[in-house]
């Protein structure tokens, strides 16, 4: 049965899961998620987890992404980017020069509403279902954090690039938004290509024709999704059976930390923590 990741460049036009169920025929295999949601309209890095690898989907989503975005000046519309309906339109009159000094006040830790059209909950309700019966909800703000925002080009007196590093749970068109509330004239997002997420790049991933050409080839071990902590490779076929058991094992010589751990086979076996010389299993993924 097919096991690990794939780093798909999502096109256009296609949601996380229409990405998660093409893989899913391709392969011939069930278990099939993805590492964090992308829009329709955005395009790039979406990890897939197949197999096995699929309970590692949760490490995923919480990592730090990057993404490249198109803000649109002088628009406001229902869904924050161009895809809506337009609420508002304004002259622009901020240059490189104000986009850039507006950009520094977005940085670092803050509180961010979220959009109608999103799949956050209030009240048991999807925010987008509301937003579709055309009601709007009070949305209490949630914390995100803005690592790196740069301007990388301006493309016309209306469009800008940016690049963007920031924590899950962003909401990229939001702070174009918010951006765009900042200079005065109102901001949407246009286009958006995601960069890098749970650790890998444009440049780790395949599109989904290299998938159906090549299928299970392309899959990448599980363990590369943790490749920035330290392998740690059983020693004795005992210790080897109690961690296959759910057991603990102990090894004094361990600094406290997060490991790989590996069967003396070299098998990726779990994912742990060792605390005072004892690790413990933290995710397993081995077995059916």
């Amino acid at each position: 049965m097919p096991n690990g990741i794939l780093i798909i460049d999502k096109p256009a036009d296609w949601t996380s899961m229409d990405v998660c169920a093409k893989v899913r025929g391709i392969l011939r295999e069930k278990r099939v998620g993805h590492g964090g949601t992308l829009d329709p309209m955005a395009t790039g890095v979406l990890s897939v987890f197949v197999g096995q690898a699929t309970r590692a989907v949760t490490f995923a989503e919480n990592g730090r992404k990057e993404y490249v975005a198109g803000l649109r000046l002088g628009v406001a519309t229902d869904t924050q980017d161009v895809t809506g309906r337009v609420l508002e339109e304004r002259p622009v009159h901020a240059g490189r020069a104000e986009v850039e000094a507006a950009l520094a006040a977005f940085l670092g830790p803050q509180q961010q509403v979220p959009p109608m059209y999103s799949a956050v909950k209030i009240g048991g309700k999807k925010l987008y279902e509301l937003a579709r019966q055309g009601r709007e909800v009070a949305r209490p703000p949630r914390p995100v954090t803005i690592y790196a925002l740069e301007l990388l080009e301006q493309v016309s007196e209306t469009d800008f690039l940016l690049r963007c590093l920031c924590s899950k749970g962003t909401y990229v068109r939001t702070l174009c938004h918010d951006i765009g509330q900042a200079l005065g004239c109102g901001g949407a997002l246009y286009q958006l290509r995601r960069t890098m997420a749970a650790g890998f790049r444009l440049e780790d991933a395949v599109t989904l024709e290299d998938v159906q050409a090549r299928g299970e080839a392309l899959l990448l071990p599980t363990d590369r999704l943790f490749a920035a902590y330290p392998a740690y490779r059983l020693p004795t076929a005992g210790k080897e059976a109690r961690v296959r058991n759910g057991g603990p094992v102990t090894d004094p010589a361990l600094s406290d930390g997060t490991y790989r751990v590996y069967g003396r086979d070299g098998t990726f076996l779990c994912l742990s923590r060792a605390e005072g010389g004892v690790l413990k299993s933290m995710k397993n993924f081995f077995g059916a």
